[in-house]
C-alpha cells in the first residue's frame, strides 16, 4: 500500500484527536490533571481525586478531571496541575495535595480566584511568582524524548496520544519498505536501553534476515532492579508510544506476533497496556490490516513471576515458553532462534519507546542528542539521598554532578556527597572524584560502573560502603538462578565474607580474597547477573579500601552502620533529668535511671536497634552513636543503675 493510502485511513482518527483537542480549549471549563500511576495511588492520588469530585459536586463548580502519568516528581506526589482558562494563570502544579488541600484549592482557587501560592510546587516565600509546568528548573536541565508526554495525558486516552502526533511514525513506517525503516534505525545509533547498550538496529537486521521462518518481537518489561521503575512508569504513562515503537520494529524485521513481557507485581501498567492494545485494535493501529495494509500484528501481554534473572533475554524466551526462566548458551542468539526455534529481537521499553521519535524526527535529529557513540538520552531512577529524588530524562553525556547536584537538588541537610551506585544492583560504586564523568555507555563502563536500566542510588557521608556493597549482593545472590558455580556459590562466599566483615569478624586476608573471588565470578559465569554481580564489591574495595581496613584490621564502621560496630550510649550533659521517653521505646530494657536521675544505657542488654536515639526529644538530642573502641572509656565515666525509685 502506498503511503497516501496509509495517511487515508489514519486521517479519520487525527480529525477526532483534533476535535476533542479544539473542543476542550474552547469549552473554558478548568481541567484537574491528577497523577495516578503508582507511586501517586501511594501517596493517596485516589483519595485525593474523590476529594476534588465531593468539593465540585457540593459547590456546583463544573471541572475536568483527568488522570495521568507520572511527572517524574516522585518527591512531591500527589501532584495536581490545574488549568484554569479564565484565572490568567498558566497551568500550575501543586505538590503533595491531600484530600483537604484538594477541598482547599476548590474553594480558593477555582471559586474564589486564589491561587494559594503556598501549595505550588518550587513555591518560596522569596518569590510567588508561579511558573508553568514546562518551566519548572527540573524540566528545563532535562531533555525529555521518551517522557515527553508522561504527567502531560491521559494513558488511557488514545486520541490524546494522537493529538501530540502519536502514531505518525508507524503511518511513515508503513508507507516505507522495512529495509529504510532498519536503516534509519541504524542511521540513529540508538542503543539498547536494557543495560547492554547493543545497537538497536543491527538487531533488527539480524532477525529480518534469520531465515524464512515468522519473527517474533519482544518486549522486555521485566524490571526488578531494586529502586528503579522506568519501565514500569512509561507503561503507565503513555502506553502508545511503546505500542507504537514495537509495531514499527514489528514491520521493520517482519514479525507478525508481538510480546510485552511484564512483572505481575505491576498491575497498574499491566492494565494500562492491555486497555491500550484493545483500543489501539479497535482503531486498526494493531491487529489485522493495520491502517488498510497486509501488516498484521497480534500483541499479548505476558505476566513473569518477578524473576531478576528473567531480564535476560534467553531466561525471558524460556520463562514465556513455560520453562524455568534460566540463562542459555550463546549461540545461538534469539536473533537466530529465539521463542519457539522462531527468530526474535527482545528489546527494552525505553528503547522501542525511542522508536516513534525516530521515525517522525529523522535519524539526524536523534544522533544530533547525546554523545557521539552513546546517541540519544537516558532516563533513570534516582533515588537515596537527594532532595529531589524520582525520574528524570537527561541527554547522554550529562556529568553525575549535573544530574545529582542539578537536576536532582543535591544531597540533604548539607551533608556531603559520598558515592552514587549506578547501573543497578549490579552496577558500581563510584566516590566524588568521578562526579564529572559523563552518563554514556562507554565513560562509565570505564569508570567501573555502567548504565544497566538506569537505576541510580546516592549515597551521603553517613554510608557505609562496605554495607551497601553487602546489600546488593545479597540481593543478587539470592536471584541468581544457580545454573553457573561461579554465580551460585561464588557469589555466596562473597556474601558471607562481607557479613563477616560487617560484624567485626574480619581478617586482612580477605580483602585480596574478595578481588580475586569478585574477577572470578565474573569471568566464570554465563549471564549478565553473574558477570556484574561483584561490580559493587570491587568497585568499593577500588575505591573505598580505607572502609574496609576499618572494618577489619580497628574493628570499626566509620559511618556507623554496621549494627555489630555500633554502640548507643546516653550524654548525661544533654539528658534531661526525669524524661523517661528512651525508656519506653526500648524493647529489651536496656535503657536503665541511674542515681542522677538520667539515663544510660546497659551495653549487655543492648540490641543496637536505635529506637532511643529515633524518639529522644530533638531538643535533648541526647543519643549517640560511637564505635566499640571509644565506647570503653565512656562506660567508665557513667554512673551506677539505681536500685530503687524515688
Amino acid at each position: 500500500m502506498s503511503r497516501v493510502d496509509v495517511k487515508r485511513h489514519f486521517a479519520p482518527i487525527q480529525r477526532k484527536a483534533a476535535q476533542r483537542t479544539e473542543e476542550r480549549k474552547t469549552d473554558s471549563i478548568p481541567t484537574i490533571s491528577i497523577v495516578m500511576s503508582t507511586c501517586g495511588l501511594a501517596s493517596g492520588a485516589a483519595e485525593t481525586k474523590q476529594a476534588f469530585e465531593e468539593a465540585l459536586s457540593r459547590k456546583s463548580i463544573e471541572a475536568r478531571i483527568v488522570p495521568v502519568g507520572c511527572l517524574g516528581h516522585c518527591y512531591a506526589e500527589p501532584l495536581v496541575i490545574i488549568d484554569h482558562p479564565t484565572s490568567g494563570f498558566p497551568p500550575i502544579c501543586y505538590h503533595k495535595v491531600s484530600a483537604a488541600r484538594a477541598q482547599v484549592l476548590v474553594g480558593s482557587y477555582l471559586e474564589n480566584g486564589d491561587p494559594v501560592f503556598k501549595y505550588v510546587l518550587g513555591a518560596t516565600e522569596e518569590n510567588d511568582l508561579i511558573p508553568a509546568v514546562m518551566d519548572f528548573p527540573r524540566f528545563n536541565l532535562e531533555q525529555r524524548l521518551v517522557m515527553e508526554q508522561c504527567g502531560r495525558i491521559d494513558p488511557d486516552d488514545i486520541y490524546q496520544y494522537v493529538a501530540e502526533g502519536g502514531y505518525g511514525g508507524l503511518v511513515k513506517a508503513l508507507g516505507s519498505d522495512p529495509e529504510e525503516v532498519i536503516s534509519e534505525i541504524e542511521t540513529s545509533g540508538l542503543r539498547g536501553r536494557g543495560g547492554a547498550g547493543f545497537p538497536a538496529g543491527r538487531k533488527w537486521r539480524l532477525a529480518r534476515g534469520g531465515g524464512p521462518d515468522e519473527k517474533i518481537v519482544i518486549c522486555n518489561a521485566d524490571e526488578g532492579d531494586p529502586g528503579a521503575y522506568m519501565d514500569r512508569t512509561i507503561l503507565e504513562s503513555n502506553p502508545h508510544q511503546l505500542l507504537e515503537g514495537l509495531a514499527i520494529c514489528a514491520y521493520g524485521v517482519g514479525a507478525d506476533t508481538a510480546i510485552i513481557y511484564v512483572r505481575a507485581e505491576y498491575p497498574l501498567a499491566v492494565k494500562t497496556v492491555q486497555q491500550a492494545i484493545k483500543s489501539a485494535e479497535k482503531r486498526s493501529l494493531l491487529g489485522s490490516s493495520i491502517l488498510g495494509t497486509s501488516f498484521n500484528l497480534e500483541v499479548t501481554v505476558f505476566q513473569g513471576s518477578g524473576a531478576f534473572v528473567c531480564g535476560e533475554e534467553t531466561a525471558l524466551i524460556h520463562s514465556i515458553e513455560g520453562k524455568r526462566g534460566m540463562p542459555q548458551h550463546r549461540p545461538p542468539y534469539p536473533v537466530e532462534s529465539g521463542l519457539w526455534g522462531r527468530p526474535t529481537v527482545v528489546n527494552n521499553v525505553k528503547t522501542l519507546s525511542c522508536v516513534p521519535s525516530i521515525m517522525t524526527r529523522g535519524a539526524e535529529w536523534f544522533r544530533s542528542i547525546g554523545t557521539e557513540k552513546s546517541p540519544g538520552t537516558a532516563i533513570f531512577s534516582v533515588v537515596g539521598n537527594v532532595n529531589h529524588p524520582g525520574l528524570v530524562e537527561i541527554a547522554m553525556g550529562t556529568s553525575l554532578r549535573t544530574l545529582i547536584f542539578e537536576v536532582c537538588g543535591g544531597i540533604p541537610k548539607k551533608k556531603s556527597f559520598k558515592a552514587v551506585q549506578i547501573g543497578g544492583p549490579s552496577g558500581g560504586c563510584l566516590p566524588e572524584s568521578f562526579l564529572d564523568t559523563p552518563i554514556d555507555f562507554d565513560s562509565l563502563t570505564e569508570a567501573g560502573a555502567m548504565m544497566g536500566s538506569g537505576g541510580m542510588v546516592v549515597m551521603d557521608e553517613n554510608s557505609c560502603m562496605v554495607d551497601v556493597a553487602r546489600y546488593f549482593l545479597d540481593f543478587t545472590q539470592k536471584e541468581s538462578c544457580g545454573k553457573c558455580t561461579f554465580c551460585r556459590i561464588g557469589t555466596r562466599h562473597l556474601l558471607d565474607i562481607l557479613d563477616r566483615i560487617t560484624k567485626g569478624e574480619g581478617k586482612e586476608k580477605d580483602l585480596e580474597l574478595l578481588e580475586t573471588l569478585g574477577e572470578d565470578i565474573k569471568s566464570g559465569s554465563l549471564c549478565g547477573l553473574g558477570k556484574t554481580a561483584p561490580n559493587p564489591v570491587l568497585t568499593s574495595l577500588r575505591y573505598f579500601l580505607d572502609e574496609y581496613q576499618a572494618h577489619v584490621k580497628e574493628k570499626r564502621c566509620p559511618a556507623l552502620k554496621c549494627r555489630a560496630l555500633t554502640a548507643f550510649y546516653i550524654d548525661l550533659e544533654k539528658c534531661a533529668r526525669g524524661c523517661d521517653v528512651c525508656v519506653g521505646c526500648c524493647p529489651v530494657e536496656a535503657i536503665f535511671t541511674t542515681t542522677g536521675r538520667k539515663k544510660a544505657v546497659d551495653q549487655e542488654l543492648c540490641v543496637k536497634c536505635g529506637e532511643c536515639m529515633v524518639v529522644c526529644p530533638p531538643e535533648y538530642d541526647a543519643v549517640e552513636k560511637v564505635s566499640p573502641p571509644e565506647l570503653a572509656p565512656i562506660i567508665e565515666r557513667s554512673p551506677e543503675k539505681k536500685e530503687t525509685s524515688d
